[in-house]
C-alpha cells in the first residue's frame, strides 16, 4: 500500500503506546516516540517501509504545533511573573547553552555540537509541566505561574535557534551568515504581522460569516501553512512562518475557535512527528552507550535543578517555591526533539549523537512526574532542618495579638475578608507566602507575616496559640491538612473556617478538626437561587428553609441530597406573605419633612411603618406624627404589591434594601 500502508501502521502502532503511557499517567508522546522505535529499521518486524516521505509529513506535524503555540500564546500569563519569566528564562538558557559546551568538552564534541546540545538541554517541556500540575492540582498557584511564564518563553526561544542551528555547520565561515539569518527572520516576521494584523482579521471573518465549520478549518490550515511555505521560500523554515501565523490569529476575534479546530489536525500530525523521531532512534546506539545515558541524564537534571532553583530565589521566590522550579523544569523538552530533528538533517549531528540526545531526552520526561512530586516532602524536610529561620512580619502590634483572627491565604478571598475585619475593628493577621500578595497586604497597612502557614515557626509568630478563629482560604486539602497538623498542638480548641475545592472534598475535610466548611461554588449556586426565587415573589422564610436544607445535605454527606418535597410545594403555593424592607430617605424625596400621617401612608398602599434608623439609632414602630429627614432609614412591612405600589408614589429612584439590618430569615412574619 506503499505510503498509505505506513501511514496506518504509526497510527495503529502510536495509538497502542498513546493509551498504554496514558494509562500509567505518563505523556503519551513518550508512547509514540518507543512506538517509532518498534515500526522504525533498526527492530525488525513490522516497519515503515517509505521512511523520507513519512518525514516530509512529520515536517507538517512541527509546523502545526508551532501554529498552535503561536495561537494559545498569552503574554497575559507573562503579566505577574514577568520579571523572572523573561530576564530568568534568557539567563537559563545562556547558563544551559553552557552547561552543554561543558558536557561538550569533556565529551570530545566540537564546539557546533555542544552548542547544539546546549540549546536542547534549555528547553522544558510544556506538555509534561502542564499535565503534571493538573494532576497535582497545582494549576494557579505562584509556583504553576512562575513554571509557565518561563516555558512560554522558551516556547519563544525555540524559534531563534531553528533559524540558528542549521548555520552552525560551519561555525567559522559561518557567523556572517547566521546574522544575515537572524536579519532575514526579523525582517519576514515585521512584514508578516504588519500585512497579517489587515488581511488575516478580514479573510477570517468573511468565512465565518459563512457558517461552515468545514471552510473555517480549511482556511486557519491554509493560512498556517500557507505564510510557513512563504518563509520556506525565503530560506526559513517552515515551523517559523506556522509560528508567526499563529501569533497574528491569536490576536483576532477567532483565535479560541481557530485553536479549538486546529487542535485535531495537530494531534495527528504530531502524532506522525514523535513516532518518526523514534524511528531514528537506534535501541543499539543505546545499549552500547548507557552508562554514558546514564550520567548524562543526572548531570542534565541536576544542573537544570541548580539553575531553576538558584534563579527563582535570586528573583526573591521563597519557601517551596525553588524546590518547585528546579524539580519541575528539570526534564528536556518536546521543542528540543525539534531542535534535534533539525540539527541532525542539518548535517550538525550525527545519527549515533541523535541517538543519544533522543535517550536522555525520553528518560527526562518519564523521570519529571516523579521528580516533580519530591517537591512537598523534601520543602517538609528542609523545614525541619531549618526551624529557627527567620520569620517577616509587619505591622504587628507591640505586644503581638490575642483573641484574633489568623487568616492564612491573602488572595482575592483572603483580601475581601481582611478589608471587612479592618473596617469592623476586629484584631487579625495575615500569613501570604506569595511575595507580591504579601507586599500588597504590607501596602494596605494590614499586619502580615510572609511565610508558610503550614511551618510552625510562622503560627508561632502569628500568636496561634492565643488566636480565637482560623480561617483557611487556599482551596487544598494539603495545606488545610498541614496547617491543621500545626494548631492542634498549639490551640486545639480554636474555630476553624476552611474553603473546600469541590465538594467530593468535603467528605475528606469532615475528617479534621474544622468547624466550618465552604465550597464557593456551591454557595454561589445558593445565592442565584435565593435571588431567582426572591424576583418570583416566593415566601421569603420558605426560601431561607430551602437554602438551609440544601446547604445541610451537601455538608453533612459531601453531595447535594434531594429536597424535601413538601417543602417545594409549599414555596411554590404561598408566595405572598408580608416582608419587610428598608428605604433610605434622600434629599429631595417626597418622605423629607413630612410624617406618614401626613403622606396618608396606609391609606395609599396598605404599607405599614415599623422601624425607623436615624443616626445609628433603631426606633421600633415610630410615632405616625413622626417627622422624617433626610438620612433616615424606615422599616416597612407589606405583601410585594404593596410594596410596589409604594415605590411607585415615593421611592422612585431609590434603593430597596431587603432585611437591611436583620438576618434572612427574620425577613417576614
Amino acid at each position: 500500500m506503499g505510503i498509505a500502508g505506513d501511514i496506518i501502521i504509526i497510527i495503529v502502532f502510536g495509538l497502542a503506546a498513546g493509551l498504554l503511557f496514558n494509562m500509567i499517567k505518563l505523556p503519551p508522546i513518550i508512547g509514540y516516540i518507543i512506538a517509532g522505535i518498534v515500526i522504525g529499521p533498526f527492530t525488525g518486524g513490522i516497519s515503515v517501509s517509505d521512511i523520507p516521505r513519512i518525514e516530509l509529513l512529520a515536517e507538517i506535524g512541527v509546523a502545526l504545533l508551532l501554529f498552535s503555540i503561536g495561537l494559545d500564546l498569552s503574554f497575559r500569563e507573562l503579566k505577574d511573573v514577568r520579571n523572572i519569566a523573561i530576564i530568568g528564562t534568557v539567563i537559563q538558557i545562556i547558563l544551559c547553552i553552557i552547561l552543554g559546551l561543558g558536557f561538550g568538552y569533556f565529551m570530545d564534541l566540537p564546539v557546533n555540537v555542544s552548542i547544539v546540545f546546549g540549546m536542547i538541554i534549555s528547553l522544558s517541556s510544556t506538555m509534561v509541566v502542564i499535565k503534571v500540575l493538573m494532576s497535582r492540582g497545582l494549576i494557579g498557584t505562584l509556583s504553576s505561574k512562575v513554571m509557565i511564564g518561563m516555558l512560554i518563553v522558551q516556547d519563544l526561544a525555540a524559534i531563534p535557534m531553528m533559524i540558528v542551528i542549521p548555520q552552525l555547520q560551519n561555525m567559522t565561515g559561518n557567523l556572517p551568515v547566521i546574522g544575515l539569518t537572524i536579519l532575514k527572520a526579523a525582517l519576514v516576521l515585521v512584514i508578516i504581522i504588519v500585512i497579517g494584523v489587515r488581511l488575516i482579521p478580514f479573510i477570517l471573518k468573511y468565512v465565518a460569516k459563512l457558517n461552515s465549520r468545514e471552510l473555517f478549518l480549511i482556511t486557519i490550515t491554509a493560512i498556517g501553512l500557507g505564510i510557513g511555505y512563504v518563509t520556506h521560500m525565503f530560506g526559513l523554515s517552515l515551523a517559523f512562518g506556522a509560528f508567526v501565523a499563529g501569533m497574528v490569529i491569536s490576536e483576532s476575534d477567532y483565535s479560541h475557535q481557530a485553536l479549538n479546530d486546529i487542535i485535531p489536525l495537530r494531534d495527528v500530525f504530531g502524532l506522525v512527528f514523535f513516532t518518526s523521531i523514534g524511528m531514528l532512534l537506534d535501541p543499539k546506539v543505546i545499549s552500547e552507550n548507557i552508562a554514558t545515558i546514564t550520567t548524562l541524564v543526572f548531570l542534565i537534571v541536576a544542573g537544570k535543578f541548580l539553575i531553576f532553583s538558584s534563579l527563582a530565589m535570586i528573583f526573591k521566590y521563597r519557601n517551596i517555591i525553588p524546590l518547585a522550579l528546579g524539580l519541575g523544569l528539570a526534564q528536556i523538552g518536546e521543542f528540543s526533539f525539534v531542535l534535534a530533528r533539525t540539527g541532525e538533517q542539518a548535517g550538525v549531528i550525527d545519527k549515533n549523537f541523535y541517538s543519544l540526545v533522543l535517550a536522555v531526552s525520553v528518560i527526562t520526561m518519564i523521570l519529571s512526574p516523579f521528580l516533580s512530586m519530591l517537591s512537598t516532602p523534601l520543602y517538609s524536610l528542609k523545614r525541619k532542618w531549618f526551624t529557627n529561620e527567620q520569620v517577616q512580619t509587619i505591622n504587628m502590634p507591640v505586644g503581638g495579638l490575642s483573641n484574633h483572627v489568623l487568616i492564612a491565604g491573602g488572595g482575592r478571598v483572603g483580601s475581601q475578608i481582611s478589608d471587612v475585619l479592618s473596617r469592623l475593628n476586629f484584631p487579625f493577621i495575615i500569613i501570604e507566602q506569595d511575595f507580591r500578595r504579601f507586599e500588597k497586604a504590607k501596602n494596605d497597612g494590614y499586619p502580615v507575616i510572609y511565610g508558610d502557614a503550614g511551618q510552625e515557626t510562622v503560627l508561632t509568630a502569628a500568636d496561634i496559640h492565643r488566636a480565637k478563629l482560623l480561617i483557611i482560604t487556599a482551596p487544598s486539602i494539603i495545606t488545610a491538612r498541614e496547617v491543621l497538623a500545626v494548631v492542634e498542638h498549639h490551640n486545639p480548641e480554636i474555630d476553624v473556617i476552611v474553603r473546600a475545592n469541590d465538594l467530593d472534598q468535603i467528605k475528606e475535610l469532615q475528617k479534621l478538626n474544622i468547624t466550618e466548611i465552604v465550597q464557593p461554588e456551591f454557595e454561589a449556586s445558593l445565592e442565584i437561587i435565593r435571588q431567582a426565587l426572591l424576583h418570583l415573589d416566593c415566601q421569603v422564610t420558605g426560601i431561607q428553609n430551602i437554602i438551609d436544607e440544601m446547604r445541610r445535605g451537601a455538608y453533612s454527606s459531601g453531595s447535594n441530597q434531594l429536597l424535601n418535597v413538601s417543602s417545594l410545594s409549599k414555596l411554590k403555593d404561598t408566595p405572598f406573605l408580608l416582608e419587610t424592607g428598608w428605604y433610605e430617605i434622600k434629599e429631595g424625596d417626597i418622605f423629607e419633612g413630612k410624617s406618614a400621617i401626613e403622606l396618608d401612608v396606609r391609606k395609599q398602599t396598605g404599607i405599614s411603618i415599623v422601624g425607623l434608623m436615624r443616626d445609628g439609632v433603631f426606633t421600633p414602630n415610630p410615632e405616625p406624627v413622626t417627622v422624617f429627614k433626610s438620612g433616615d432609614i424606615i422599616a416597612v412591612i407589606g405583601i410585594p404589591e404593596q410594596r410596589k405600589i409604594f415605590e411607585n408614589i415615593y421611592f422612585k429612584n431609590s434603593t430597596w434594601y431587603p432585611n437591611k439590618f436583620k438576618t434572612s430569615s427574620d425577613k417576614a412574619v
